[in-house]
């Protein structure tokens, strides 16, 4: 009997179920309501994928439905690519949407603008297309593609390995390798008319320069940069713009990828690695961002000239470090770099180093927002085992009406082992050194009474940029550097303002009233 009692109730339960319209849906009647009408998918190169975007469709109905067919106008031949609910595909059929419920319709793409109108750039355009006939609705699809020129290390047709530069041996003598190629000599001039999309390292040829012409944009994908061999050169040849909101004759460093949401962030490329004996770099009027490292330098030529000469060039959003020279012969002027996840500049391993007119900073909020080191590091020592320290003269390291500020107290450290030469000067600088619980206070390296070390410095006074965060290093007419530089002096700013001749600005930019 009991038996009986269950079997009924789920004849019951079965018969009910089969009578309910619930679990029906009739179709879609051009009733969709969407969350934009057209999708702007950002700036891509060709033939390098999108990022994925997206967009929702809306049942606001108090009835469930199914939509008859969502597909790409082009069909099959279109470059975007879709994903409705869950499923890959160009074209799909009954996609039911509950009531009062909605879906995502995620789209990417990949274009090849050699199958387009010849040119440098043009707009890619699609529609998803919801039903048909008179019910049909539609959202638009727009994407810019931008031509460019793309190099890349080679792969053997038959083992598939790709070519790779040999950095040198470990400690077990095993090679050293890195993805990456010797650039031919054809491949030694980067000009304006394409921009340049670099995959592993170009290498510069020892004995050759590489020359990139005002107005180059040069674009890395992850794990690329530029490795200069030993007597090999880097000239970048950037010009001042005639309008200062503009970067048209700037060369700019950074990431392959376009999308707004990648404009500021570190570490989507390597480096510029200046190795050892390589000689004569020049880096003029240049924007080095979002990288790693923005330049390592590996030593110096041996000769009395610098071996790096930059100028009117910004570095900014280096996941590690701005720019580092071990045992460098660096001179600078118009430099400005910030926000570096570890140190802007480090002045390492001794070496021979003059800072003019240059704006060092940390803003930065990379990882936890907490840097373990200052704006500034210079030092004459290396750890290069548990037991091995690696020291050198610090010739000089000399900064003139330079800033050295940043969000933490200390932005200034010297770090010195004893046996070696340690020579340094300061004069005319603003310096954030808040030494609140006198932690330097008898350390002779922070004696800043002495003159011969440092001379009419302005220390923990606001220097008034402009949006530090937002590396906009400008300062205003409040700015203590204001008219404190040192005189005489002559040219230009780094936007090509004249210096005032009778009381200049310390740092790399003379002071303007903020909009």
């Amino acid at each position: 009997m009991r038996y009986l009692s269950t079997l009924f109730l789920l004849v019951i339960i079965i018969l009910w179920g089969s009578c309910r319209k619930d679990f029906e849906s009739g179709p879609s009647t051009g009733n969709l309501q969407f969350s934009t009408d057209t999708l702007f998918l950002d700036t891509v190169f060709t033939n390098i994928g999108s990022s994925t975007y997206s967009f929702k469709v809306y049942n606001r109905t108090d009835d469930d439905f199914t939509i008859p067919s969502i597909g790409l106008e082009r069909g099959e031949s279109s470059n975007y690519r879709l994903n409705v609910d869950g499923i890959p595909g160009k074209s799909f059929e009954n996609i039911q949407v509950l009531a009062k419920d909605s879906i995502f319709v995620f789209v990417e793409t990949t274009t090849d603008i050699t199958d387009q109108t010849a040119g440098l750039e043009f707009l890619y355009t699609d529609r998803v297309l919801f039903d048909t006939d008179g019910n049909q609705q539609d959202i638009d699809l727009v994407t810019l593609v931008k031509d460019a020129t793309f190099l890349f290390p080679s792969r053997d047709a038959m083992t598939g390995e790709v070519e790779t530069l040999l950095l040198g041996l470990d400690e077990d003598n095993n090679e050293i390798r890195i993805e990456g190629f010797f650039l031919e000599d054809d491949q030694l001039n980067f000009t304006n008319e394409k921009p340049y999309v670099i995959y592993g390292y170009i290498a510069v040829p020892g004995g050759k320069t590489l020359t990139i012409d005002a107005g180059a944009r040069i674009h890395f994908h992850a794990n690329s940069g530029i490795i200069v061999a030993d007597n090999g050169t880097l000239q970048v040849n950037g010009e001042l713009s005639t309008d200062p909101e503009l970067l048209e004759n700037e060369v700019i460093f950074e990431g392959d990828r376009l999308e707004p949401g990648f404009k500021e962030v570190p570490g989507q490329w390597g480096t510029i690695w200046l190795t050892a004996g390589s000689t004569g770099h020049v880096i003029n009027h240049a924007t080095i961002k979002n990288s790693t490292v923005g330049i390592l330098m590996d030593s110096n030529d041996g000769g009395p000239d610098p071996t790096l000469t930059i100028s009117n060039t910004q570095i900014y959003n280096s996941s590690n470090v701005g720019l580092i020279a071990r045992t460098g012969n660096v001179l600078g002027e118009n430099l400005v770099i910030n926000n570096a996840g570890q140190v802007s500049l480090n002045c390492s391993l001794g070496g021979t180093y003059n800072f003019n007119h240059c704006t060092f900073a940390n803003y930065s909020s990379i990882g936890s927002g907490f840097r373990q080191f200052p704006t500034v590091l210079i030092d004459n020592n290396i750890q290069v085992s548990e037991t091995e320290i690696v020291v050198a003269d610090l010739v000089e390291a000399n900064f003139t009406n330079c800033i050295i500020y940043g969000n933490q107290d200390i932005e200034l450290l010297f770090s010195k082992v004893e046996g070696t030469a340690f020579n340094y000067n300061l004069k005319n600088c603003l310096i954030r050194f808040n030494d609140f619980n006198n932690s330097f206070a008898d350390n002779p390296l922070y004696d800043f009474t002495d003159t011969t070390l440092f001379e009419n410095i302005i220390f923990n006074e606001e220097p008034d940029f402009k949006e530090p965060f937002e590396n906009m290093l400008n300062i205003g007419e409040n700015s203590a550097a204001n008219g404190a530089a040192s005189t005489p002096t002559s040219g230009t700013d780094i936007l090509g303002t004249p210096r005032n001749t009778t009381a200049p600005d310390i740092g790399a930019y003379e002071s303007a009233a903020f909009e």
